[in-house]
């Protein structure tokens, strides 16, 4: 009689602290009411559906696959709206003249830098393998006739792909470079127009537009956690909890490369500049941190212009470096890019070539511009590079389960990064000393 109690007993204890662990991480999610918050509960709750209701699981990919909808529908107007603006609202390009040149200039550099830190990073710990996110057979010959098309093509058609024959079709069809092309092709034609009266319409719609999209993208980010809870769901059922391991190690290399970031490429750069790392620290501590806690760069803005004014960055520099680098210097957020990008290759089993990998890092150099301070902005580029490379976007989706986690230190080396960025440009243009300042931060 005893030992026919003893195997269900134990299971009893398990499954009954498991839901009472639930049941404290959802009252948790409840007292927070945040996006962030139920996405760490849905996370929880997912593998527990997965894992105790595998049938009922096993069709809940339909969540992930409505959110991976949405979200598609916001890429191509994002960037439009975000790159114009972001391009036309400077008009006398004459004025930003060589300080913007410098600042682009820098930003390329740094965040070329950051992605090539990301590939090194994915390619040494190798987080995706062994997660079995295995394709179904209709994506293996999707990607199969994606690979005989790019075997067809030669070099000149390669390079006529990235231009747009009509936008209307590079929009229907998400071909998220040629979106970029025109955006940035549009956003120069307008800052050339002289006439108020014929500019300034099309700038507020585009200003209107962009904020539509910043509201509309908020909204989507309300089905996250179900996308997340179904998509774990569907994991655990499918794949079992194996996968989970993977995606921890995504964020131990994730955080392995921003601290190689910072020292490989951002400390050298303000030994370069001799810049003053207390009085430095000291001035981008508050907007770091309200860049952590928020996990939006956008959040912090305020703070660093007023902090970087006292530490004696002119306002002229400051106004223009700044919010120019919250669409052009996201660090943090295109390391994070191209090393998730690898990672759903390795989990799917898809072994990128080198020459494979180089290209996504140029397709990321111009999808990861323009969308900063947006929740989500990172999920849409990372979708859309996945697309374009042929992979399967929809396994993206179960990196949202730790992807607050992530977002916490990818948003803050963005911080830094542009704080440094805005730094460095004034620096150049002979306008800021270690003595300079109003002596908050001495």
């Amino acid at each position: 009689m005893v030992h026919s109690y003893a195997t269900p007993i134990p299971d009893l204890v398990l499954a009954g602290s498991r839901w009472v662990t639930l049941g404290a991480i959802g009252s948790l999610a409840f007292k927070k009411n945040s996006i962030t918050a139920w996405i760490i509960a849905s996370m929880f709750i997912g593998c527990e559906v997965g894992y105790v209701f595998p049938t009922i699981a096993i069709n809940l990919d339909v969540l992930s696959s409505i959110f991976l909808r949405l979200i598609k529908t916001i890429i191509a107007p994002l960037i439009f709206s975000t790159l114009v603006v972001g391009i036309a609202a400077h008009s006398n390009l004459k004025q930003v003249g060589r300080m913007g040149w410098k600042a682009i200039l820098y930003f390329e550099v740094v965040t070329t830098i950051a992605l090539f830190i990301g590939l090194a990073a994915i390619n040494l710990t190798r987080a995706g393998e062994g997660a079995e996110m295995k394709p179904q057979q209709a994506q293996i010959e999707r990607a199969e006739k994606l690979k005989a098309q790019e075997k067809s093509k030669d070099q000149h058609h390669v390079i006529l792909d990235i231009f747009p024959e009509n936008i209307a079709k590079a929009v229907a069809e998400n071909y998220v470079l040629q979106v970029v092309v025109f955006s940035v092709l549009f956003g120069i034609g307008l800052a050339k127009v002289t006439d108020d009266a014929k500019k300034k319409p099309m700038l507020n719609f585009a200003e209107s537009l962009s904020e539509i999209m910043f509201k509309f993208t908020d909204m989507v980010m309300y089905v996250a956690p179900f996308a997340v809870g179904g998509a774990l769901a569907f994991s655990v059922a499918t794949f079992g909890f194996g996968m989970l391991k993977n995606l921890f190690m995504l964020v131990g290399t994730l955080y392995m490369a921003l601290i190689a970031f910072i020292l490989l490429v951002l400390v050298p750069i303000g030994l370069i500049i001799k810049l003053p790392f207390r009085k430095f620290i000291r001035a981008i501590s508050e907007p770091v941190s309200i860049a952590f806690a928020t996990s939006t760069s956008e959040a912090a803005l305020p703070s660093a212009m007023e902090n970087l004014g006292k530490f004696g960055v002119p306002r002229k520099i400051i106004s223009f470096v700044l919010p120019t680098g919250y669409s052009f210097n996201l660090d943090g957020s295109t390391l994070y890019l191209s090393l998730a990008s690898v990672f759903i290759a390795q989990a799917t089993g898809v072994d990128l070539t080198f020459g494979q990998q180089v290209y996504m890092v140029f397709i990321l150099m111009l999808t990861s511009k323009g969308v900063a301070g947006v929740r989500g902005a990172s999920f849409l580029i990372l979708v859309s590079t996945l697309d374009t490379m042929g992979l399967d976007s929809q396994k993206a989706t179960a990196i949202l389960a730790v992807d607050a986690i992530m977002d916490m230190g990818r948003t803050t080396v963005n911080v830094i990064g542009n704080c440094l960025a805005t730094v460095v440009v004034a620096k150049w243009e002979g306008e800021y000393s270690a003595t300079a300042g109003d002596g908050t931060f001495d």
